[in-house]
């Protein structure tokens, strides 16, 4: 697969669900792949990019910026309090604000820097104990904490099980979004984004089909 296949793909499944296909934006998903693989997605255009760690993040982008300009960086991956900071001193975009401290720390953060990245908020869609997330019947509660420490809340973000329909996850995650007055769906990965698509998601999170499997 390659960036070229897979833009081709977006755009058919935006436009099968009647959608502008520059509604969904598409997240390179580049965490663990060597600087040759990024860098010639880099080269092709592409400016959007998630990464599942901040200290790898850090160890990456600085350096593709100075080379390529602006680069819309998204942290997609858990985010520990500790390395909050760091995250939103890089990343234009946080997509896993998944508990009530991270939040509190990250609006002190705000305050402190006079600026905050984008937010969505994960929902643990599958109630699976190993995984991070708000569980469903808490996020109505958990948007409205969000938004009075008046963090700028977009959205918000799941991660199906393996062995269960995405779609089924795809479309609860959209009527809470819907429920909450929200537009941002981060949701769909190299299986199953055209599905996404198909169900409301603004942003796909794809790494595998475009730079192929991890070493």
């Amino acid at each position: 697969m390659s960036l070229t296949e897979i833009t081709t793909r977006l755009t058919k499944a935006a436009q099968d669900a009647g959608r502008d296909p520059a509604s969904v934006t598409l997240i390179a998903v580049s965490k663990m792949q060597p600087d040759d693989n990024v860098r010639a997605v880099l080269e092709q255009g592409h400016r959007v990019f998630g990464e599942n760690r901040v200290q790898e993040a850090a160890g990456k982008w600085p350096g593709f910026r100075e080379d390529f300009g602006d680069i819309d960086l998204h942290i997609i991956g858990p985010l520990q309090t500790n390395k909050a900071r760091q995250a939103m001193e890089l990343a234009q975009a946080i997509h896993s604000v998944d508990r009530p401290k991270l939040a509190t720390t990250l609006a002190r953060l705000a305050d402190e820097i006079g600026s905050c990245p984008d937010l969505f908020i994960q929902v643990n869609t599958g109630e699976e104990p190993q995984k991070a997330g708000i569980l469903p019947a808490d996020t109505d509660a958990f948007v409205k904490e969000v938004r009075d420490l008046g963090l700028p809340l977009k959205g918000l973000m799941c991660i199906p099980p393996v062995e269960e329909t995405p779609s089924l996850h795809f479309a609860l995650l959209g009527k809470m979004a819907a429920r909450n007055g929200l537009t941002g769906l981060s949701m769909g990965m190299s299986g199953d984004f055209e599905q996404a698509i198909a169900l409301g998601a603004t942003h796909v999170r794809v790494g595998s089909a475009i730079f192929g499997a991890r070493s």
